[in-house]
C-alpha cells in the first residue's frame, strides 16, 4: 500500500502531469512543474543535512512554495512541522525546542520572531527563507528562490516507507503546543481518502486515487485554513493526490475570497467555523458575488452554528454545507450535512467515520442515547512527541485494542449518528450542573446583537462557578448590548442555569488561526477588567 505522502504525489503527476495543480493569486503551476520544484528543493535541503526522520520547521502561510517545502520534505522521508505563524518569540523558543528543528523554512514577513527565536535555540542550525507576497528574503539567510535554481530537477532516490513519520503540532484551545505523531500511511487513511470518507470502506490500493483523477474532470478547491492545520494541509493533499486543483490565498480576507470565487469558479470552499464563515456571509450581503459552480462549503476543526448554517443555506442557491470532527489526535470522526433548523441550540450531527466511536469512562462503545466521549479505534497516531505521559492518559489499549479517547463529549444517537455536545476540559460547573461552552455559545452568537462570542466560567462565592461570555458586536449594533435580552433568548433555548450572569464586550474575539476559541485568551480579558454588563 501507500508508502508516504511523496508517493501519492508522485502518482499524481506521473499520471496527470499537465493539470493544473495549484493557483495563488492568479499564478497557475502545473502537477510536473510542482513536482520539480519540489524535488528541486529535496536536494537542497539533503545537501544540508536533511534526510530519514529529519523534523524540518515550516513557519509559512499559505502558498506554492509552502507546498513545495512540504512535499520535499516527505520526498526525503524527513518530517516537516508545522509552526505557528501567530507566535511571538517565546512561543517560537518552545516549539522549536520541543520539536527537536535543526532546519526551518519561513516565508519573509515572519522574519523578525524567527531571528529572535533562533538566537535563543542552540539546536535551530539552518534557515532557509522565502520571499511572500509583502516582504523580500532576508539577506544573510539562503533564499529558497536562489538556492534551488541550480539544484537538480530529477527526483531523490530516498526509500520510503508506510512508517515514515508525519507530525502535527497542535495548541488546541488551551495549554501548550504539543507534537501528535503519526505513521504517514495512518494519516492517508484517517484524513486523507486512504478509506472513504462517504462509505467508509478503504481504498483497493495506493493508486485509486490518481487513477480516479485520471478518469474524471479536476475540480477546484478553494482552501482557506492555513496549512500549518491538519483542516487545510490534508484537504489539500486529498485533492493533489486526486488530480483536483487548489486555490490558496496568503491571508484572509474575505471580499478578496469573494472575488478569487468570482474568477475562478471553484466548485469547494474548504473553511473552519463561524471564524470564517460569518466574514464571508457579511462580505457577500455587502456586495453583488458570482458563485457560478460552487457547490460546497466545508467546515472543518471548527463546528458551524446552526444560525450560520441557516445563512449559508439561505444566501447561495442548492449549495451543500458540510461539518465534518476531527482532531490531530483521531483524524476523521465524522461528516454532517447542514439542515435549516429554527433552534440555534441544535447540536451538530454527523455520520459515524470508520473507527469512531462514543465509548464510556474504560473506553468500551456506551449504548445508543447514552452520552459518552469520543474515541477513535483502527489508524490512531503513535502518540505525542516526548509526552509518555499525555500518551498514556489519551491513548489506551481496550480488549486488545488500541484507541484513542479524546476531551470530546458526545451522544451515540439512536440511528447511529453521533451529536456534539462539546469539549469535556471547556466544561464550566456552576451549582454542581455542568455546561458546555461550546453549546452557550451557538446560541450567544444567533443573538442578532452578537457577532462572536466565547463562553468562559468566572469564579461565583455561592455557585463556585458562572457563566460568563466575552463578546464582539455586531455591525449596527453599536456599543450597547441588552443583557436581559440576550438572556431571555438564551433562557429560550437552554436551561436557565446556561444564560451568562457577565458580559465583557471587545471589539473582536481572538481566535486560534484555524478559528477555534481561545479560552485563555478569553479568561485573561475577564480577569483584567470589569464586566461590561453583569446581572444581580
Amino acid at each position: 500500500m501507500a508508502h508516504n505522502f511523496a508517493d501519492l504525489f508522485e502518482h499524481s503527476v506521473d499520471a496527470m502531469p499537465d493539470r493544473i495543480a495549484l493557483i495563488e493569486q492568479g499564478r497557475r503551476i502545473t502537477y510536473r512543474e510542482l513536482d520539480e520544484r519540489a524535488n528541486r528543493l529535496a536536494h537542497h535541503l539533503a545537501s544540508v543535512g536533511v534526510g530519514r526522520g529529519t523534523h524540518v520547521g515550516f513557519q509559512m502561510h499559505n502558498s506554492i512554495d509552502t507546498m513545495q517545502t512540504l512535499i520535499a520534505c516527505f520526498k526525503l522521508a524527513a518530517a516537516p512541522v508545522n509552526i505557528n505563524f501567530r507566535y511571538g518569540p517565546e512561543e517560537l523558543v518552545y516549539l522549536y525546542d520541543n520539536a527537536d528543528l535543526e532546519h526551518l523554512v519561513y516565508h519573509a514577513c515572519y522574519g523578525n520572531a524567527v531571528r529572535a527565536a533562533a538566537q535563543r535555540s542552540p539546536r535551530l542550525k539552518y534557515l532557509l527563507c522565502a520571499a511572500d507576497d509583502r516582504t523580500a528574503a532576508d539577506a544573510g539567510v539562503d533564499c529558497l528562490a536562489e538556492v534551488t535554481d541550480a539544484a537538480p530537477v530529477t527526483r531523490p532516490d530516498i526509500p520510503r516507507t508506510a512508517d515514515d513519520r508525519f507530525i502535527m503540532y497542535t495548541g488546541g484551545t488551551t495549554g501548550m503546543p504539543k507534537g501528535v505523531l503519526w505513521r504517514q500511511e495512518d494519516m492517508w487513511r484517517v484524513l486523507g481518502g486512504g478509506i472513504d470518507f462517504y462509505s467508509n470502506e478503504p481504498v483497493t490500493d495506493e493508486y485509486q486515487q490518481s487513477r480516479t483523477g485520471t478518469a474524471g474532470e479536476p475540480s477546484t478547491w478553494l482552501i482557506l485554513p492555513p496549512l500549518m492545520h491538519l483542516a487545510a494541509m490534508m484537504p489539500t493533499f486529498l485533492a493533489l493526490w486526486s488530480g483536483n486543483c487548489v486555490i490558496f490565498e496568503p491571508r484572509f480576507d474575505p471580499v478578496t475570497v469573494w472575488r478569487t470565487v468570482a474568477a475562478e469558479h471553484p466548485g469547494v470552499m474548504v473553511i473552519t467555523g463561524d471564524a470564517m464563515a460569518r466574514p464571508l456571509i457579511d462580505a457577500y450581503r455587502a456586495g453583488s458575488v458570482d458563485t457560478t459552480g460552487l457547490f460546497m462549503i466545508a467546515s472543518g476543526a471548527a463546528l458551524l452554528t446552526q444560525a450560520t448554517k441557516n445563512d449559508l443555506l439561505d444566501l447561495i442557491p442548492n449549495l451543500f454545507v458540510s461539518d465534518s470532527i476531527g482532531s490531530s489526535e483521531t483524524g476523521f470522526g465524522g461528516i454532517g450535512f447542514a439542515q435549516r433548523d429554527a433552534d440555534p441550540s441544535r447540536k451538530s450531527r454527523v455520520s459515524i467515520g470508520r473507527g469512531a466511536a462514543v465509548v464510556d469512562d474504560d473506553g468500551r462503545p456506551v449504548q445508543p442515547g447514552d452520552q459518552g466521549w469520543l474515541a477513535k479505534t483502527g489508524a490512531v497516531p503513535l502518540g505525542y512527541y516526548k509526552d509518555e505521559a499525555k500518551t498514556a492518559k489519551l491513548f489506551k489499549t481496550v480488549d486488545g485494542e488500541r484507541i484513542v479517547i479524546t476531551d470530546d463529549r458526545a451522544i451515540l444517537e439512536d440511528d447511529g449518528t453521533i451529536s456534539l455536545i462539546g469539549r469535556g476540559n471547556m466544561v464550566i460547573n456552576t451549582g454542581g450542573e455542568k455546561v458546555f461552552a461550546e453549546e452557550v455559545e451557538g446560541v450567544v452568537k444567533a443573538h442578532p446583537a452578537v457577532y462572536d462570542a466565547t463562553v468562559i466560567g468566572v469564579d461565583h462565592p455561592r455557585w463556585g462557578q458562572q457563566v460568563a461570555a466575552v463578546v464582539s458586536l455586531s455591525a449596527g449594533a453599536g456599543a450597547t448590548l441588552d443583557l436581559p435580552d440576550l438572556q431571555a433568548h438564551v433562557r429560550n433555548h437552554l436551561a436557565g442555569y446556561k444564560v451568562p450572569r457577565a458580559i465583557w464586550v471587545t471589539e473582536s474575539v481572538t481566535r486560534s488561526p484555524s478559528g477555534k476559541p481561545d479560552y485563555t485568551w478569553a479568561r485573561r480579558y475577564a480577569a483584567d477588567r470589569a464586566p461590561d454588563y453583569r446581572a444581580d
